[in-house]
This record gives structure tokens, sequence and C-alpha cells, in this order.
């Protein structure tokens, strides 16, 4: 298989548009399409072309790629219309695409009950339509809609529906898991039988895996792995019901587990990471941390036992190099750490440590209490450096919180509209001098926040360039009778783009957030190289 080429469709602009809650804008489309281009997708689908003024604007707008074709997608000619007299059909050809993408019946029951035609009618359908946008573009590719259902119903006619596109001229013909039940073996007898009985060759074939995005990326190997040689998928697998083919995973497993060479090259390859990443970023939702080679957590190691040999080779618990699809590997601290963890996380803080050093023992001691006590120091990577600094004496001491207080407020303001109101008072010392301040915010954290920063930042004003990009907050388990633990997650960012999280944990909100406000204050300081005054 080494050295064979797959061809990679992107269908996000169109297919992932159809998720729930995903509306994708003009702008956020050719972002996308300049982003997938950028990596060496071979075709990225722009959408359909008449089906709404959003997709009408973008192929009005569509950006010039340099590397992929820009494909249009609509559906065969309407019964009764010829393809010349078919508007949508009229649509597809006056687009600025280089390529088009129809999908046709091939299950006889969706012919007999959706259309309600003669099966040879359907053939005539897609026979006429993919023979007039190839004639008009040049390149014709038929999306076999619930291919394999129609297949495992009436073999006979699945296969009649896919030779008529090829016939006419279909570059590739795209079988389709449209229901997504399917599952690997079927997906692999049914493709050889395409391919080596009724002998229609590998080289013009796709696949198109629906539904469940994990079996989905099983079928879409399973059927390259039988011989097709197009794979259709969305970034990070986004689709109706619960997905599609995530060619995220697939890119990464087709080449550098298969061997199989793509548009993509493999000096690219290290953009997939932050491809996924900004995906998730412009859908407004956090990056999910345990997919597969770009997951923050897809290589993190926790137990001591593999951290130790992971240091002495890597791949005895990696099965790619992070750095290979441009991620990076993780150590994690917490209660099941052993002193190769913590060799490792202080090495990457900039703390050289010998193993024999004595100080380890404590250091891990003192790790493993604060876990136990609801310290995830495998989230929050400023609050661990912080613990350690502060316990060998590396941090300085910038300020000292002496006392807050927070009141809310419910009240009806002058126009009368109800509002509720947090006002918070903060007292710091700030070397010799102690400032007072007073702040109101949308929120008790956010009044702290502010209330803090006026107490800080005359004094260090590198603390201007720090704002607070996400608060999270979860609910630990009782300790004592019906009491809850909170732990505050806070993550923070500099304007030059560096990120770093701290925590929190008490019985009382604030005090957890306010706990995470003051680690966040004080790495920002620390990582400045402000002196204390």
């Amino acid at each position: 298989m080494t050295g064979e080429r797959i061809y990679l469709y992107d269908t996000t602009l169109r297919d992932g548009a159809q998720t729930q809650d995903v509306d994708f804008s003009v702008a956020d489309k050719i972002a996308i399409a300049k982003d997938l281009d950028r990596l060496g997708i071979d075709y990225v689908e722009g959408g359909w072309p008449g089906a709404n003024p959003t997709d009408d604007q973008f192929f009005a707008e569509a950006p010039e790629l340099t590397r992929a074709t820009f494909t249009a997608f609509g559906m065969t000619r309407r019964p009764g219309r010829s393809a010349a007299n078919d508007p949508q059909l009229t649509a597809l050809v006056q687009s600025c695409a280089k390529a088009v993408c129809m999908v046709g019946k091939t299950w006889d029951f969706h012919v007999d009950v959706a259309l309600n035609i003669p099966r040879e009618e359907n053939l005539d359908l897609i026979r006429d339509s993919i023979a007039a946008l190839h004639a008009a573009k040049g390149e014709a590719l038929f999306d076999a809609e619930h291919f394999f259902d129609g297949y495992k119903r009436n073999p006979a006619y699945a296969v009649s529906c896919i030779k008529a596109a090829a016939e006419a001229g279909a570059r590739w013909i795209v079988l389709c898991d449209t229901n997504g039940g399917t599952l690997p073996h079927e997906i692999d007898a049914i493709v050889r039988e395409v391919v080596e009985t009724h002998g229609i060759p590998g080289d013009r074939l796709g696949i198109h895996c629906h539904n469940d995005t994990e079996n989905a990326v099983a079928n879409s190997l399973a059927a390259v792995l039988a011989g097709v040689r197009m794979v259709q998928g969305t970034i990070n697998g986004l689709g109706e019901r619960c997905g599609n083919a995530n060619l995220v995973s697939l890119i990464p497993t087709l080449m550098l587990k298969l061997g199989f060479e793509t548009g993509i090259r493999r000096e690219d390859l290290h953009l997939l990471t932050q491809l996924s990443r900004a995906f998730d970023d412009r859908l407004n939702r956090a990056p999910n941390r345990h997919a597969p080679y770009v997951g923050a957590s897809a290589f993190a190691h926790k137990g001591g036992l593999h951290v130790s040999a992971v240091e002495k080779d890597p791949s005895s618990y990696e099965h790619v190099a992070p750095d290979a699809v441009g991620n990076r590997r993780q150590i994690v601290m917490s209660d099941q750490a052993g002193r190769s963890n913590l060799i490792v996380r202080l090495r990457d803080i900039g703390m050289a440590v010998e193993a024999k050093d004595e100080r380890l023992a404590g250091l891990l001691d003192l790790v493993k209490q604060r876990d136990s006590d609801g310290y995830a120091y495998d989230t929050a990577e400023a609050s661990f450096e912080l613990l350690v600094r502060r316990e060998l004496g590396e941090v300085p001491r910038f300020f000292e919180l002496l006392r807050f207080h927070v009141t809310d407020e419910r009240r009806y303001n002058a126009v009368g509209k109800l509002v509720v109101e947090s006002e918070a008072v903060v007292r710091v010392r700030v070397g010799d001098a102690v400032r007072l301040e007073v702040a109101d915010g949308n929120g008790p954290v956010h009044a702290l926040d502010v209330a803090m920063r006026k107490a800080l930042e005359p004094v260090y004003p590198a603390l201007a360039k720090v704002s607070l990009s996400d608060y999270r907050v979860r609910i630990l388990a009782a300790k004592e009778g019906t009491g809850a633990m909170p732990r505050v997650l806070i993550r923070s960012a500099r304007t030059d783009g560096t990120e770093w999280s701290t925590l929190g944990v008490s019985t009382n909100i604030i005090e957890a957030s306010m706990e995470a406000l003051v680690d966040s204050y004080t790495y920002a300081l620390l990582k400045s190289d402000a002196k204390p005054v």
C-alpha cells in the first residue's frame, strides 16, 4: 500500500453545516475553505448553489483556492424535467465551482417511495445529470445515496445506478453509508464485490460514512483497505445526527499508519492540530481533549510507569510522534504520578533536577496530598509550577491579599429594570503600601478581578496585557455532610497569545475563585520578569 494515492474530499461547509446549532457565516466559510486549501485537501465542497442566501453569497465571493478543487453540491435533475430545463442544474453549471458532486438515489426503496417513479427512470436521471455536468465542468462526481442499504436489499439495482453514473462520465462514484448503520465487515465485503465482481475500479470509487463519527472512521478505513481511493468527511466529524467520518482522525491514520500518499505534504501534516482547534474555536466550543491525534490529552501520560518508559523511548507508549501532527506530549501530575512524572514536569518548566535530588520526595508527597484535596494539576499547569516554585522558595512576594469582601444586590434600577449587581472590596499589600480598592462587576468574580487590577496594575503594568478567557466550576464530592467542594479553573491569556490555567479549591466558591485569580496574577508577573516592589 505504501505510496498509493488517496484523495481527500471535505464536506464541512455543506454536510457539516447541517449540524444542530452550527450556522456558518460567509466569512466563516471563506476562512475554513482557505484553511483546508492550505493543508492540502484535494476537494473542498462549498455548499449547494441556489439552496439558500448564504451559499449563494459564498459562491459569489468564493476564494481562489491554490491546491484544492472547489466543488459545488447538488442533486440529479427532477423527474419530468430535462437536464437543460432544471433550475438547480443550471445553478450548478453557472457556479464558479471547478467540479460538481451530485447526489442520486441508489436504494430501490427510496426510488419507489420517495421519488415514486419507475426505477428505470431514476437511472435516466443519473445518466442525464452526470453527463450534463461532466460536459459543463469537466469533472462530475456521483454521491450514491444510501448505497449500502440499497445494496443489501437489491444488489443488482444499486450497482446499476453507479454503473449509470460511471458510463455517463463520473470521475468519482462515492458509495454513501447515509443512515450510518453499516458495520466495517459489511463495508469491506460490499466494496470488494463492487470492485471484483461488478468491475468498478477502486480508483473511481469513494466512500462517505455518516452518523456515528467513530464508526464512520472505522467504516472509511475498511473501504480504503477494500479498494476505494477517495474518502469524504468533515473537520472533527461535524455533521447531521451523530456526525461524519472525521478527516482529522483519518488523515494521520492513512498517512502515518497505512503509508498512503495524499494531497497533504508530510511537512504540512503538523497543521492538523492547529486546524482542528481553530475550527472548534470558530464554533465557540471547547476542543475535545480526548480526540485522537490532536486532542490535548492524546499524548498525555499520568502513570509513573508510563512516564518512566516514555522517557527512555517515547514509542513505548506513543503510536506516533506528537509533533508529526502538530501536537505535544503532556506529563500529568496527580496522585498517580511517580518521580519520573515530576522530573519531566520540572524540566518542562525550566527546572533541572537530578533523579537523586532529596527534594523530590517531599515535592511528590506535596503534589499527591494536594491532589487528594481536590487540586487537579493535570489541567492547571501554571498553579502546578507556582506550587513547586513556592515550595523551593523561588516565587517572590509580588503582593499579599489581606482581605476581600463581595456583596450582591438584586434590585430595580431607575428605569424599573430588575438588575443584579456585584461589588467587591479588596485590601492588598504591595511592598510597604496597603491599597484598598472597590469595584463593580457583572458578577462576583468579575468584580473581584476589576478590584484586584485597580490595586495591582499601577504598580505592575504588565498585568494590563492579561485577561481572563475562561472560567469553569466543578463540584467535587462532598467531604463533610452535605458540604460541596467547588473546584474553580481559570484560563488566562496575554495579548501575545500565551495562555495558562490556574485553579482554586474551597468549600466557598468565591474563595476558590480568588485563589485561582491570585495564582493567575502571580504567574503572569513571574513570567514577565516583574520585580517585587
